[in-house]
């Protein structure tokens, strides 16, 4: 949004409003207050530079602007419902009493003025609370943002600080490779970075940045987790074994805040179940008022085209602030790497990888990079489908593009409807042009390489803990890191034991374990594997004996097959009560058409032939009723419209995935079509 980008980031248009509103600021707040220090506090929290005086100047100044142009729209809104005649404002007399005509006149003229006042002044304070709250509100949802994600990656976080204690780094050497791990750990890293820059560049000496960091984070487990961490440092405790029981209280921490939230989501699926079936009730209610000749075709209008959508959209708003998403993209861009890894870390569509760090050298280079791009677009058309699995939205520039033409040609030859009427005499046909058709080209190649491509990582994370164990049990026994790789290679089956063994082949072939594995990371960029592969590689540059490290990891590993298990199991449930929903709403709207709204058409057809003068104009097709024709398209685009979101709903609550819903919404919506083949 506009509003966040401008107020947020300290550009000159906002720096110019602060300083404009800024004496607007010191008459209405007390800079030592506690709104203020409030929000000085939030903005710490967010990681946002401006200084409170100057970002509430701001916030003032976007709310009386907002607020003045609302005010204006409102009182010209209000002028032009009276002087257009839409508003009588007879209708706006409290009835008081009035001693004499001349003061009843005298009260009456003030009626307009007084209405027109009100409804700026209403308006006017609707856009200084829109204005001046959202911009208030910004370092509130970053810093919630923030801490949301700092909770979700603390338990690796310190299975990682653990690992590099094991490995013998000591307690600086830990702050700075927290600090340098935000490809990783994200907002975590963040917040090391602010205590080694306090120590490196500001002569802070590091105990009491921990400290400062330790009152400045978002998060209060990391806050809590830092005072510990300083207290050990004061005492000259073991810092290992604080480490260690740390890790073994977040891995525990998480796995129950991971079950209070499936619980939570438990509830909403209940919720959603009596959400989606008000727009319902609703239509049913307004087709017996059409039965009465009491129907408003646009009440019918807003529940299919309005209510129902806002309805879907809503809910899967309200989830999407509980339901926790895998933080991080999985890439790892690991510093100090060779030039390889960092060129191959950036490969991708447009990046041709190891050769684009020698363009420019020699004229041998640059036709090795042209070069490469003819054999990448060579690999891409002998084998399109392998590119798909690994890009699956690539798929929506080959579809959305043929949809079109798919519809513009049947628009041109007259087979798709383009009048009301059309629709209204064909309504599944017409429909299934317009949105079935589009729907299938878009939805189901890219659901197909989706989960396609969702399969392909789970062979990798499916048998990562096992692999992990076996690792740390070869570890064990003397070998290195690299032999220990080796011998689970040859002893497991699968996809991951075959990656193992390119890994081990590179680095007989001169490249370093390091960047094998990050190399192979990267090929599938899967954040849970990303933090493993992490505190195996940062581990193993300290000591080829990590036996301890390994199994931290395995741990971590089993922690998340825990959590994912209990999520497929509760979640089945909550997909299965969406899907069951919608059935019952599909059956009811199929019982409507076939055995109410095709009778009453009927019957209502033959009053109107058998009554003198109109006597039977109530009901449908009459005078003040609804066409049942028009009624059969109204519910197929009701039952259209929920199999789309409940679809995508049941996909959200499964996999925290907005794309994984689009199989969901492809089953349902084929159901909703073959259901209206056969009742419409």
């Amino acid at each position: 949004m506009s509003l966040d980008t401008g107020v947020g980031d300290g550009s000159v248009g906002g720096n110019l409003l602060a300083e404009l509103f800024y004496p607007v600021f010191e008459f209405l707040f007390d800079a030592d207050g506690d709104f203020v220090g409030d929000i000085e506090r939030k903005l710490a929290e967010a990681r946002m530079p401006d200084q409170v005086e100057m970002y509430v100047s701001k916030a003032l100044g976007v709310g009386l602007l907002v607020g003045g142009a609302l005010w204006a729209l409102g009182t010209l809104t209000g002028y032009g419902a009276f002087s257009l005649g839409l508003v009588n404002p007879e209708t706006l007399s409290l009835g008081m009493p009035a001693p004499t005509p001349a003061i009843k006149e005298f009260l009456r003229s003030l009626v307009v003025p007084t209405a027109v006042l009100i409804s700026g002044l209403v308006f006017g304070s609707i856009g200084f609370a829109i204005g001046f709250g959202g911009v208030v509100a910004i370092p509130y949802s970053r810093a919630s943002a923030r801490e949301r994600e700092i909770n979700l990656l603390l338990a690796d976080s310190v299975s990682f600080m653990y690992a590099l204690s094991v490995g013998g780094l000591n307690q600086l050497e830990i702050l700075r490779a927290m600090a340098t791990a935000e490809d990783t750990y994200g907002e975590v890293s963040q917040e090391f970075q602010s205590i080694v820059n306090e120590t490196e560049y500001f002569g802070t000496d590091y105990r009491n940045a921990i400290r400062q960091q330790s009152l400045e984070t978002p998060s209060d487990e990391l806050s809590q987790f830092l005072a510990d961490m300083l207290s050990i440092v004061n005492s000259g405790g073991d810092m290992e074994g604080f480490l260690k029981d740390k890790k073994e209280k977040h891995l525990r921490t998480s796995k129950q805040e991971r079950e209070m939230t499936l619980e939570t989501l438990e509830l909403f699926g209940e919720m959603y179940m009596t959400l989606s079936l008000f727009p319902l009730l609703l239509i049913i209610i307004l087709v017996i008022m059409g039965m009465m000749g009491e129907s408003d075709e646009r009440l019918l209008y807003a529940t299919v085209y309005a209510l129902i959508p806002l309805t879907g959209v809503g809910f899967l708003v309200l989830v999407s602030t509980v339901k926790q998403d895998e933080p991080g993209d999985g890439y790892l861009r690991p510093d100090g790497g060779s030039d390889r890894l960092r060129q191959t870390s950036k490969e991708g569509l447009l990046h041709f990888g190891l050769i684009e760090g020698f363009v420019g050298r020699f004229g041998v280079f640059d036709r090795i990079r042209d070069r490469e791009g003819t054999y990448k677009t060579k690999q891409i058309v002998s084998a399109p489908h392998l590119f798909l699995r690994d890009n699956p939205l690539y798929t929506l520039a080959l579809t959305v593009p043929a949809a079109l033409v798919i519809v513009g040609v049947a628009v041109a030859s007259g087979n798709a409807p383009t009048t009301f009427d059309g629709w209204v005499d064909r309504p599944v046909w017409s429909t299934f042009i317009w949105v079935y058709v589009p729907a299938y080209l878009v939805l189901t190649p890219l659901a197909v390489f989706h989960e396609w491509s969702q399969r392909s990582k789970r062979a990798i994370t499916g048998k990562l803990s096992e692999s992990l164990r076996k690792l740390s049990s070869a570890n064990d026994t003397g070998q290195t890191l690299l032999e220990s790789v080796e011998t689970v290679s040859e002893t497991s089956t699968g996809k991951l034991a075959e990656e193992f063994e390119v890994v081990h082949a590179k680095v007989n072939y001169g490249m370093s374990l390091r960047d094998a594995l990050v190399e192979f990371n990267n090929k599938y960029a899967v954040p849970r594997l990303a933090r493993t592969v992490k505190l195996i590689s940062e581990a193993q540059e300290a000591s080829s004996q990590i036996t301890d490290v390994l199994t931290t990891a395995a741990q971590a590993s089993e922690n998340q097959d825990d959590i994912e298990r209990n999520r497929i199991s509760q979640t089945r449930m909550q997909v299965a009560i969406i899907v069951m929903t919608y059935v019952t709403l599909l059956g009811v709207m199929a019982i409507l058409q076939t055995q109410f709204i095709d009778v009453m058409g009927g019957l209502s057809s033959q009053a109107d032939g058998g009554s003198a003068g109109g006597a039977g104009g109530a009901g449908f097709g009459g005078g003040g009723g609804v066409d049942p024709e028009v009624l059969s398209l109204l519910f197929f685009h009701a039952v259209t419209l929920q199999a789309i979101l409940s679809g995508f709903i049941s996909g959200y609550i499964r996999n925290a995935d907005i794309v994984s819903g689009v199989k969901f919404a492809v089953v349902l919506m084929t159901l909703a079509l073959g259901v209206w083949i056969y009742v419409g």
